[in-house]
């Protein structure tokens, strides 16, 4: 079969449409915010695939897995095994990194065991193997009457009962043992968990230090090494020494551990550094005050939200002295980590080993360096492998993803993205769409929701979905070619592809009077910068992945402005409007968030059918006791926790998801009650509140922001980044105009938005600059970027390529700039949209 062939397709808004997907291709779907994209390509062609392939399984197997629903829909024919890369950066774990998550770490990690060179972690010369006699030496120079005894590891942290271990240890004339820190008598029974970790050391001899013991301990010292596999351990009192015939340093009379791959992995005891137990760094629960504080924090809790310290122990290396000894070509496995991929590529690329390592190491260096150039193949070559993913934005974990995927080199898969030119500026996008063109070009399918201009006019088909968002929208607009989509009349994206809609340049730049400077700034990469930001004006930061930008905008300007006293400047506040949750629960959602939910209570309790019941406003809030269902307290949902899986929400079978009791749905305002206020979308609210000025102006301004398709109880925890941050830049909209202006701070607003929407976004944001605030914005889209009043362009590259100010200025100004990447691709645009500004 040469296509996907779906029929009747009616999940959310999905209009029982049914179309052809053509198999082995470039898919993208477009179209605007809420237009049923996703509906289509995730929670319908994607939920089929992963459904159909759980069903496959064994019965055993689906129970602990269970099956989902079957997705809203007649038919699907020709779906092959399907794997989704969305943005959600779920990863929250503080022991997971770039190199962990990519498998690169792993190859490491094998690698230093099987060529890495030991050296001493006190002195740092290179060790070697001990003899016998040097071990003897040592242990004979303990003070006189010291009572000790050698012990021979067998079995270290396996697990297992070892039965037959310990029954030849008794047939070898071994009396005692000692087994997870306690002693046995090897002839008692011993029962060990079979699911459980043990660690087995068999007591060889007891001895007192004395001059007449040299003969004994050289026979014992000679049997433990045996059966401790070269190494031996020495018991005092409280003290446990380590020897090894395979390496120590004489000098410190260090013995080191097995060089093998647990002793670089910090998420094992045995490399993992004792102090911050492999996390690198501390975390300082002394900053909470009071119980309260503590059960705040950890209602909600994250690793990454505490307070933390590196560790004093390994510095943030995470590793024990041991492994951090252990070098190639003068490098050990956290400096090796701490790399851009960039720089490690060439580290690698350039390693100079003798022959008999070059063997060895061949295969495994033929695989690190095959997956240091995929990520570098998806822009992602500034990142380090040491990088926790919990700080990685949604498109650089979709794409390390990606490059997972081209590295397994799969064929015959359907992949499903999710705008994967996200956080991308021009310059690394175009090897991002190399990359899709590789990964189809190997056998698969790729459906790629995007909006990215570049990425629809580079695909092989695109369907196109609207023509508007909600409930004016899930219908198939046109499919076709990017010169078939331009063609069709009534498409928004063929709209803008054939430049019958355009979003035009400015007529005039906002003059710059009056600049805050921040001078000096060095934080991770950047370079001792200086930058000018303008107030009342529109000021965006661009520049490549990793140039710097987030560094300078988030951990330098944003905290020297809450440190400065700005009210001189008739300045009120500085505010970020990140992508940030508005809420993890389903309790929170835009109408609580902007307030608009207070109005429409006071609307309800001010109708006849709540004042003869004596409702008050609280009386509609799913927040309180009273009106809401007490059998899911108001959340709609029940919560079934799942251990160690994600909790899972099921509708409450009480009230039917509706969060409020029977009695209070009985009130109804123009014949609806609070449960379906709360069920219309934005837009549609907009409409039926239309004579009520607070709640219209609220709602307006959700529906200029492109949020008109939310629906007004939707759970805040089902939002993107983008829509979260578009909800937070309405709520600041929306709040009444004090005397002093505000400096409002953002990172990619444009994330999931149409062109269409990208249209009206840039049209809300200059509504704050022209009543006078202050605006920064961090952006890759360059319509909004040829907006600006001023521009930051940093670079050149990425990572230690990074972090200068390669040009400043307005958008005219930077064009001209040649060593500007954002500046040559604005120079493009800017003479297309206006003859007049030709450069």
């Amino acid at each position: 079969m040469n296509s996907i062939k779906i029929r009747g397709a009616r999940v959310h808004n999905l209009k029982n449409i049914s179309l052809d997907i053509p198999r082995d291709k470039f898919v993208v779907i477009t179209g605007v915010s809420g237009s049923g994209k996703s509906s289509l390509a995730f929670d319908t062609i994607y939920a089929e695939g992963q459904r159909r392939y759980l069903e496959s399984l064994s019965s055993y197997a689906r129970q602990f897995l269970g099956l989902p629903d079957k997705p809203d829909v007649e038919l699907i024919e020709g779906l092959s095994p399907a794997i989704a890369i969305n943005q959600k950066t779920t990863n929250n774990n503080p022991r997971s990194t770039v190199g962990t998550v990519t498998e690169i770490y792993d190859y490491l990690r094998l690698l230093f065991a099987r060529i890495g060179k030991p050296h001493c972690p006190k002195c740092g010369k290179p060790v070697k193997s001990q003899s016998i006699d040097q071990i003897l030496a040592q242990i004979l120079n303990l003070p006189l009457e010291t009572r000790f005894s050698l012990l021979a590891p067998v079995i270290n942290h396996q697990k297992g009962t070892h039965k037959d271990i310990l029954d030849k240890l008794s047939a070898a004339g071994f009396v005692r043992a000692k087994i997870d820190g306690k002693i046995y008598d090897l002839d008692e029974k011993i029962t060990l968990a079979k699911t459980k970790k043990h660690s087995i050391d068999v007591i060889v001899d007891r001895l007192i230090n004395r001059g007449e013991i040299r003969s004994r301990l050289a026979d014992s010292l000679e049997t433990a090494l045996k059966f401790g596999n070269g190494i031996v351990f020495v018991e005092t009192d409280g003290e446990i020494l380590t020897f090894s015939e395979k390496n120590a340093c004489v000098d410190c009379e260090i013995s080191l551990p097995d060089i093998t791959p647990q002793l670089f992995s910090f998420n094992s005891p045995k490399g993992a550094c004792k102090t911050c137990n492999g996390l690198g760094k501390v975390f300082d629960f002394r900053e909470f005050t009071t119980m309260y504080e503590w059960m705040a924090a950890i209602h909600d809790f994250k690793m990454t939200d505490l307070p933390e310290d590196a560790c004093p122990a390994c510095h943030g290396k995470r590793l024990n002295p041991e492994a951090l000894s252990v070098k190639i070509c003068g490098k050990n496995i956290a400096e090796v980590a701490d790399l851009s991929v960039d720089a490690c590529k060439k580290f690698f690329s350039t390693l100079k080993l003798d022959e008999t390592d070059k063997k060895i190491a061949a295969q495994v260096l033929k695989e690190i360096n095959s997956r240091l150039k995929f990520l570098c193949d998806v822009g992602l070559d500034y990142l380090s492998l040491s990088r926790k993913s919990a700080t990685l934005s949604g498109g650089e974990s979709q794409r390390i993803r990606l490059a997972t995927q081209i590295g397994s080199a799969l064929t015959g898969v359907l992949y499903v993205l999710d705008e994967p030119s996200i956080g991308l500026h021009q310059h690394d996008n175009e090897k991002l769409l190399e990359t899709l063109k590789n990964l189809r070009d190997l056998g698969n399918t790729l459906i790629v929701v995007e909006h990215d201009e570049e990425t629809i006019r580079t695909a092989d088909e695109i369907v196109d979905i609207g023509r508007g968002a909600g409930k004016n929208g899930g219908k198939i607009i046109a499919q076709g070619t990017a010169d078939e989509i331009s063609a069709e009349k009534n498409s928004l994206t063929g709209d803008y592809l054939s430049g019958r809609k355009k979003i035009p340049v400015p007529t005039i730049r906002r003059d710059i009077s009056q600049v805050l400077e921040f001078k000096n700034a060095c934080k991770n990469n950047l370079k001792n910068i200086s930058v000018k930001i303008p107030l009342k004006a529109l000021t965006l930061i661009t520049g490549v992945s990793g140039s710097g930008k987030s560094t300078l905008v988030e951990e330098i300007i944003y905290p020297k402005l809450l440190e400065m006293d700005l009210k001189p400047l008739n300045i009120s506040k500085v505010t970020m409007i990140d992508q940030d949750p508005i809420g993890r629960t389903p309790r929170s959602n835009i109408a609580t968030y902007t307030g608009v939910a207070d109005h429409i209570r006071k609307l309800f309790a001010e109708t006849n059918g709540a004042k003869l019941r004596g409702y008050k406003s609280g009386r509609f809030s799913f927040n309180v006791k009273g009106g809401r269902c007490e059998s899911c307290g108001g959340n709609g949902v029940l919560k079934i926790p799942m251990n160690f899986l994600p909790d899972v929400y099921v509708k409450c079978d009480v009230c039917g998801g509706k969060r409020f009791n029977a009695e209070t749905l009985e009130v109804n305002y123009k014949g609806k009650n609070i449960s379906d206020v709360l069920n219309m979308p934005v837009d549609e609210a907009l409409e039926f509140f239309e004579n009520i000025p607070p709640i219209k102006r609220i709602l307006q301004v959700l529906h200029d922001v492109g949020l008109g398709y939310i629906e007004l109880g939707q759970s805040a925890n089902t939002f993107s980044g983008g829509e979260a941050q578009r909800v937070k830049l309405a709520y600041e909209l929306a709040r009444p105009l004090g005397k002093m202006a505000n400096i409002y701070i953002m990172d990619e607003p444009t994330t999931g938005l149409h062109f269409d929407d990208v249209k009206k976004l840039i049209e809300v944001i200059q509504r704050l600059v022209n009543r006078g605030d202050t605006v920064i914005i961090i952006e890759h889209n360059l319509d909004v970027i040829k907006n600006a009043d001023y521009i930051i362009d940093l670079g050149l590259e990425g990572g230690d390529k990074g972090g200068e100010v390669v040009a400043d200025g307005t958008p005219e100004e930077i064009s001209q700039i040649l060593t500007s990447y954002t500046g040559q691709a604005l120079k493009k645009i800017l003479y297309l949209d206006d003859k007049t500004q030709k450069i």
